[in-house]
Formats: structure tokens, sequence, C-alpha cells
């Protein structure tokens, strides 16, 4: 079986290589699917505490390593950013939420709108949520 090492990912990003992020970002890359906090805890075998994978999962997220994905449950889930590994979402991409099964997509496919911003604002984040029902639902 092919394995993608997560090592130069965590370097490119400028992140010390630990265990803890070698693991976790090794779920990412193995699972190439939106995961939570808890699915990242049971593909690590409850190895590590609520406190390091978050912790973990926020440095990603500031790294652009992973993003945060939109749900209605107020559970935060991630998904991994397409890098040179040539895998996981794209930096900028809408995303889906079914109003019936909550499941959320990413929909890299479709074109991101143009969002012109007055003069003198500055963006931080963008999300772009499009709700209806999914094809399973439908």
């Amino acid at each position: 079986m092919y394995k993608i090492d997560p090592v130069p990912l965590l370097k490119e990003s400028g992140l010390s290589v630990t265990e803890p992020r070698k693991r976790i970002l090794m779920a990412f890359l193995q699972k190439k699917t939106i995961l939570t906090q808890k699915d990242v805890r049971q593909l690590c075998y409850y190895q590590y505490d609520r406190v390091t994978v978050y912790r973990t999962l926020e440095r990603f997220v500031q790294t652009q390593i992973i993003h945060i994905i939109p749900s209605t449950d107020n559970v935060a889930r991630y998904a991994l950013l397409n890098h040179t590994l040539k895998t996981g979402c794209l930096q900028y991409h809408l995303h889906f939420m079914c109003k019936e099964c909550g499941q959320t997509y990413c929909l890299e496919n479709a074109p991101v709108p143009l969002i012109v911003l007055p003069q003198g604002f500055l963006e931080s984040e963008v999300e772009v949520v499009i709700k209806g029902i999914c094809k399973k639902c439908n």
C-alpha cells in the first residue's frame, strides 16, 4: 500500500515534527474525508487527549494544512487542504450543507463567486455555504 509521508508537509508549513502531529495528519491523509475531533481521536486509537488533538487541529488550521467545515450542529469538522501532495480540498471552494441529514460537502468544481469588498475592508476568512437537500436525501 502506498503511504504518504506527513513530515514534508509539516516542515513546509513551518511546524516542528512531533509524533502527535504526524499521527493526526496521517489520519487526514489516509481517510481523505471530513473528520471531527472525535474521528481523529478514534483514528489515533485515543492515544492523544482531547486538548492535544484540539490544539493540533487549531495549529493545522492556522498553517492552512486543514480548514474548518461549517456545520449546523456546532461540531467542528475539518478537511485537508490541497497541497503538493495532490490530496484534499482546494483552498477556496464552496460548501453545500444538507438540511435533511446535516452532511456538509466540499464543492471544489463549483465556481467561487468573486466578492469585492468596499475600500478599507480587509478579509480574514471567507465561507460560502449553500444550504439545501443533498443527492442522497433528494
